[in-house]
């Protein structure tokens, strides 16, 4: 597979998720550049803006084996990746793997559960592995996480840290619908009684296993050059020297900004990433990898804001 049919791959996906979700096209984009670079993705954003669903149609449409866990205060990290179960008719230990062992994990409200849970999927995310009782045990090679958060309530949740926020390649916002948008998502699932499915809305399974692979294949052979390289890098360290911001991002950021602007070029079907791979995934690469100076807290300012500032202000090579 070249990257001309990783193109046509990624806009048969978009337009089968586009079947059943309205708008989001920026989120689905996201959403396959991850799955390319073998990255993570945390969405944010307002009850009913279709994290769920979107996963749903997501790991449908490329016939991934979906795993969703709510995340609650109450659960616990063998509830995530499963325990050594003793059975006294064979008097022998066997394994229940717990919800993790998928393709695509959806993590439902993921600042909901303490941070010793949400740590459980700190390996899974980083080795593909999880180590139950000493013992590794392997997780699909398109072990993908999609993890979602309401930023509206935060009573009774638990932000996620530092480090494990940096395991995940991009943070995502949801806003709400433009008006056109949001009438055509009352038009449509105004006439469903219940939960909506996503074959329910027409969605089916558009990539096989074989291609996905030969998709991965493809995006792995895309030329990254001195220039865009020294790009990245100016870019990434700017934010550990600006004074608006009091902790920047980290070298696996600039590592990974890299490896999204490689799968980025592939889905534009081109075989080299160029300056604008880099600057159209720079927000969602970093916006969650920093923290603001008390200074710009006062100030009122985003650290949206600021990483828009530096990649305004960074030289880009012609």
């Amino acid at each position: 597979m070249n990257v001309d049919e990783v193109k046509t791959l990624a806009g048969r996906v978009r337009d089968e998720i586009g079947k059943a979700i309205v708008g989001q096209a920026d989120t689905v984009d996201l959403l396959l550049i991850a799955l390319f670079a073998r990255g993570h993705v945390l969405l944010e954003g307002a009850p009913g803006t279709a994290k769920t669903f979107l996963a749903q149609c997501f790991a449908e449409t490329l016939a991934l084996d979906f795993g969703r866990i709510q995340f609650t205060p109450d659960l616990m990290p063998a509830d995530i990746i499963g325990a050594n179960i003793f059975s006294f008719q064979t008097s022998t230990f066997s394994l229940s793997k717990g919800p993790l062992f998928c393709e695509l994990l959806l993590a439902d409200e993921i600042n909901r559960t303490p941070p010793k849970t949400q740590a459980a999927l700190l390996e899974a995310m980083q080795e593909r592995h999880v180590t139950i009782d000493g013992t590794a045990h392997a997780l699909s090679d398109r072990f993908m996480v999609v993890a979602t958060q309401n930023p509206l309530e935060q009573q009774g949740t638990y932000p996620l840290p530092e480090a494990q926020l940096d395991r995940f390649l991009f943070k995502q916002t949801l806003g709400y619908p433009s008006r056109e948008e949001e009438r055509r998502i009352v038009a449509e699932y105004g006439v469903h009684a219940g939960q909506v499915l996503p074959k329910d809305m027409g969605i089916k399974r558009v990539v096989t296993a074989k291609a996905l692979s030969d998709a991965n294949a493809a995006v792995a052979k895309v030329k990254l050059n001195d220039e865009v390289v020294a790009y990245v890098l100016d870019l990434v360290r700017s934010t550990r020297e600006t004074a608006d911001l009091q902790s920047g991002a980290s070298p696996r950021a600039a590592a990974q900004l890299a490896l999204a602007a490689r799968a980025r070029a592939a889905l534009d079907g081109r075989d080299y990433a160029i300056p604008d791979d880099v600057k159209a995934l720079a927000l969602p690469v970093l916006r969650h990898r920093v923290i603001l100076s008390p200074a710009a807290e006062i100030e009122g300012r985003r650290a949206d804001q600021v990483i828009e500032a530096l990649v305004d202000q960074a030289a880009a090579p012609r």
